[in-house]
């Protein structure tokens, strides 16, 4: 897997690129110099997190035969300071899905708590640092 970050000449503005052209806009906050015209590399974890549950969890419930017919994540990433070090962690992440269609609540909850506990390598990844939650609801 390969990923260029290309500056766009201006503040703390990138843009990031896979293989296939997929692109991301990356920035800082005003404060520190950024135009805010991206996402910032936290957030970028957070979106990261969010997105490969939300993929786990639709190929899952596909497979199980459900009728899905929207989905939304909200994550939420609480930071704390590290001691002694110049940067903050996410202490605990909490992933709140809204699902719409027809679905049996109980696989929805197998496909949340195996995409959260087996499956999503992000989770698993940031789950080494920090908390990670989740609830749902069935629209």
């Amino acid at each position: 897997m390969k990923i260029d970050v290309n500056w766009l000449g201006e503040g703390l503005h990138f843009e990031s690129e896979n293989e296939t052209n997929g692109k991301i806009r990356i920035d800082g906050s005003n404060s520190i110099g950024g135009l805010e015209g991206g996402l910032s590399p936290m957030q970028l974890l957070l979106a990261g997190a969010g997105g490969c549950s939300a993929i786990d969890v639709v190929n899952i419930l596909e497979k199980q035969k459900q009728k899905l017919t929207g989905l939304k994540v909200e994550v939420d990433g609480d930071r704390q300071n590290v001691e002694g070090a110049s940067h903050s962690e996410y202490k605990s992440i909490h992933m709140h899905y809204i699902f719409e269609g027809d679905l049996d609540p109980k696989k929805v909850e197998r496909a949340l708590k195996l995409s959260i506990t087996k499956y999503c390598s992000v989770s698993k990844a940031l789950e080494k640092g920090s908390k990670i939650s989740y609830d749902y609801e069935i629209r």
